[in-house]
């Protein structure tokens, strides 16, 4: 049995308790494990642990990285998870769970510079990344042994190792032979888990499983399974694929497949990010002008920070409205050249603004940008109809400059303020 001890990095072929090396217990051991090489790595409480790492003070506090009481919670710690907090629960509900929990604001831009150091440690692995989000990708290490002199589940050991010493974060690996186990394997031991799930015990391991644990079931879907008699994977493998497909279209045929074990997408370094947005839910509905205009210009920022990060930019500004009574309001406007700076996005999504005042009060206000593309093509036009842009941009890229050396909060622009 093929034993891996995460702590030294040795590698034996006789299943162990402890490490015969260094005597750690932290051992996968797993018949496959020198064999397979889709992986999942996914950060745990990404956002918390880069604020706890910055914030020593915060160690051994509940974290809840979000908004305000009338907000969501974006992430946090395993502390707060211990009372029952989950991420895009109400904060208002969060904070009646875990009471004692400081709630700190995101900070995207120190979650993107992370992001780009754990990024580039995957490079040193495997050009084959499919990143999903800032905290999470799927690696394919197919064929990398012989160039690292070392089967793909020590070089993930190794990655997990060199995040918590450089960075300070840790993760989470799932390894298998495809993407949709990949995934489930790096929930199963979270956090700083490493799970593996081998091509011999695939249908027994899904046997049992609720059908919720196939990516792409939501609530809704998971309802009308269940409104069909399926609760769990063996009912679902009690259906034929034409049937599935009889009932439940497209996605009939993906559930098919799935509840067997089977998917066959590869591991694509150029999925394309469709969107970039930032939204803010209010303590309480706002109707002032002002009050709005520095929101959207902070959203504005935000949403430029993680753009510039990503190095995309946008052709059509979108703006995201929601009153009171929970109605929704989108506007976009396509841009005659793409941008990514911030004043150019909160000029565009203010003027989107300016029509739908008449419908405040608000309780939540969203910006973004979509139509993506390389940042290289973003802002080079001139604007006939606004002579001081190339000024400003030119300005806001001094600003970028300022802060990367001195810190966020070395300009503040006055409408942040407001």
């Amino acid at each position: 049995m093929p034993s891996l001890c995460r702590a030294c990095l040795t590698l034996t072929e006789t299943g162990t308790a402890r490490c015969p090396a260094c005597r750690s217990p932290r051992i996968v051991s797993h018949p496959e494990l020198a064999d397979l090489s889709i992986a999942h790595m996914d950060c745990d409480a990404f956002y918390a642990s880069v604020e706890k790492r910055d914030n020593p003070e915060l160690r051994d506090r509940a974290v809840i990285v979000g908004g305000g009481t009338r907000g969501v919670v974006s992430t946090c710690c395993y502390i707060a998870r211990i009372s029952g907090v989950r991420s895009a629960m109400p904060m208002f509900q969060a904070l009646k769970l875990c009471p004692q929990a400081v709630v700190v604001k995101p900070r995207m831009a120190a979650y993107a510079e992370t992001s780009r150091a754990i990024r580039a440690m995957m490079e040193d692995l495997t050009p084959a990344i499919e990143p999903l989000s800032l905290d999470e990708a799927f690696m394919d290490l197919t064929g990398t042994a012989r160039l690292h002199g070392a089967p793909p589940a020590v070089m993930l050991a190794r990655l997990l190792r060199r995040m918590e010493t450089e960075l300070g974060i840790s993760g989470s690996v799932g390894l298998s032979h495809n993407k949709f186990l990949a995934k489930i394997a790096s929930d199963l031991d979270k956090p700083r888990g490493f799970s593996v799930i081998g091509r011999a015990e695939t249908e027994a391991f899904l046997e049992t499983r609720p059908v919720r644990i196939i990516w792409g079931v939501g609530t809704a879907m998971q309802a009308a399974l269940e409104r069909a008699g399926i609760r769990t994977i063996a009912d679902l493998r009690r259906w034929d694929r034409g049937d599935l497909m009889a009932r439940f279209g497209q996605m009939g045929g993906r559930l098919y497949d799935l509840a067997r074990g089977e998917d066959r997408r590869r591991v694509n370094r150029d999925e394309k990010v469709k969107s970039i947005s930032k939204e803010t839910t209010f303590d309480a509905d706002i109707s002032d002008a002002d009050l709005l205009d520095g929101h959207l210009w902070r959203l504005a920022e935000q949403v430029a920070d993680r753009a510039k990060a990503k190095g995309l930019a946008g052709r059509t500004v979108v703006l995201k409205l929601k009153r009171g009574d929970f109605s929704g309001i989108s506007r976009r406007h396509a841009l005659p050249g793409a941008t990514q700076t911030a004043d150019r996005i909160y000029r565009e999504a203010a003027a989107l603004l300016m029509p739908e005042r008449g419908r405040a009060p608000f309780r939540l206000i969203g910006v973004g940008i979509a139509d993506l593309c390389p940042a290289r093509e973003a802002d080079r036009e001139g604007d006939l109809l606004d002579p001081d842009a190339g000024r400003r941009a030119k300005a806001e890229a001094a600003t970028d400059a300022i802060r990367a050396r001195f810190g966020r909060d070395a300009i503040i622009k006055g409408r942040a303020l407001r």
